[in-house]
């Protein structure tokens, strides 16, 4: 009797289990997407590719790309991971192309965290680090899109405080019950909130991090710009900025397939609620994914530049130690006894 709630326990801990449902999610609300609106505006949104919509994508992911490592070496640098900004640059690449061809949305981040952790022998700092970056990055976006509904999308301003302040409820009862659960939770709970501090505790840091934040934003939101007008959507820029805004919080809903799913049904809400119809925010959207694959290709030679550089350093390390220890072999043992 007992080993069936033992089964079902570690059936909910499991992280297949997890993975498995935030991609059935995904697809289920994709499939919802398309019964609704049909396959015509993905199909526009995939034909709509050109290479001018490449090229502009191309060089907004790499400021933004620039910008987000940026602020993940402050981060780093200020919990104690030595993080310069080139690495950083070439990481953060490899990691939005994994996370973009990976479902789950997250397997590029482990990677950063463990890989970068490894190399600074602190995989709990790396970690810390790059959990920090993302927290930041999704706290900046939501402030931003408050302010920005406030004044010129007032329309969606009540859906998303209703979200944020369900969401922030929740991870409010997630934390009392946690920290009422046992002292070691709490004083973790401590831990981690004197860590946060020193990461983001100086003013400078708290501008840098902010500022690297809205740059990548920007450079978000004007790709799905290029995306919008590209299909042959014309929106004005008080309607675009609040349009994007709305889509970059869809597309960062954790229960996608490399990124599709609720960023298409949020897209096709948001432009039917602004009278542009459900299929054009569809389109849009389609083609924004297109053009986000595309654009974190780099990543993929970064990958590969990276795992050269592993390989040359494990075929390194060898030789230099053989060349160490071959002078002392050749010496006799008198002349061991007098060698320093």
């Amino acid at each position: 009797m007992t080993a069936a709630p033992a089964r079902m326990r570690a059936a909910l801990r499991s992280r297949r289990l997890a993975v498995t449902a935030r991609l059935a999610i995904g697809l289920g609300v994709l499939v919802a997407v398309i019964a609704t609106v049909g396959t015509g505006p993905l199909v526009h949104g995939i034909l709509s590719v050109d290479a001018r919509s490449i090229a502009a994508a191309l060089a907004l992911t790499a400021i933004a790309t620039a910008a987000a490592a940026w602020r993940w070496c402050v981060i780093a640098n200020r919990v104690g991971v030595d993080l310069t900004w080139r690495i950083a640059f070439g990481k953060y690449y490899q990691s939005q192309f994994l996370n973009t061809v990976i479902p789950g949305g997250v397997v590029g981040d482990v990677h950063r965290a463990v890989g970068d952790g490894l190399t600074a022998a602190d995989i709990a700092c790396s970690a810390r680090a790059v959990v920090l970056d993302r927290t930041v990055g999704q706290a900046v976006q939501v402030c931003l899109s408050l302010a920005v509904f406030a004044v010129v999308g007032t329309q969606f301003q009540g859906y998303l405080a209703s979200a944020v302040v369900i969401g922030l409820g929740l991870v409010a009862i997630g934390l009392a019950v946690v920290a009422a659960s046992s002292a070691r939770a709490r004083g973790v709970m401590l831990r981690e909130a004197r860590q946060i501090r020193e990461a983001l505790g100086s003013a400078r840091a708290s501008v840098q991090v902010v500022l690297a934040s809205l740059v990548v934003i920007a450079c978000h939101m004007g790709t799905f710009a290029v995306a919008t007008a590209t299909v042959g959507v014309t929106v004005t820029p008080a309607g675009m900025l609040v349009l994007a805004l709305v889509v970059l919080l869809g597309a960062s809903i954790p229960l996608n397939v490399g990124g599709w799913g609720p960023r298409e049904g949020v897209a096709g809400w948001a432009f039917a609620v602004a009278g542009l119809g459900a299929a054009a925010g569809v389109a849009a959207s389609t083609l924004f994914g297109v053009l986000t694959v595309v654009s974190v290709l780099p990543g993929a030679v970064a990958m590969v530049a990276f795992a050269a550089r592993r390989r040359r350093a494990e075929h390194t390390e060898p030789a230099e130690r053989t060349e160490r220890t071959e002078p002392t072999a050749s010496l006799s043992p008198r002349e061991l006894e007098t060698t320093p």
